[in-house]
């Protein structure tokens, strides 16, 4: 892969990180916020049982999309860790060592494996 290629990547790959960040700290500022101050009342419980579940449910979704969220991070960490390391194993399959397309790479700068390596492990994980 060439010099242009890398930094092209790298690029990509700094702004998902930057995205990614900003989205954990969206979540972060959802998770600190009082349900007070989410809807004005003086105190910060539901005192109806349906308030309660909803709550509950919109907190769960909360976690859940920053976990999420924070696995993409850890990819896309690993991705730059590979790229400055070993640049000349950047964008080869980690299962095969072909190259892994450039349309691949740019619309999943993180990608380890190339499209038949993927599908053969998407494939086994079905059975």
């Amino acid at each position: 892969m060439n010099k242009k290629n890398l930094a092209h990547f790298e690029k990509r790959l700094l702004e998902e990180r930057t995205r990614a960040m900003k989205e954990i700290g969206h979540y972060d500022e959802s998770f600190n916020a009082t349900l007070q101050a989410a809807d004005g009342d003086l105190s910060s419980y539901s005192f109806h049982m349906a308030d309660q579940g909803t709550d509950a449910m919109e907190r769960e979704k909360a976690f859940l999309m920053a976990s999420k969220e924070g696995r993409f991070l850890w990819h896309i960490n690993q991705a730059l860790r590979r790229l400055y390391e070993t640049p000349d194993k950047y964008g080869k399959c980690e299962s095969c060592g072909e190259e892994i397309a450039f349309e691949r790479l740019d619309a999943l700068p993180h990608a380890r494996l190339c499209i038949r390596c993927k599908e053969k492990e998407e494939d086994g994980k079905r059975r």
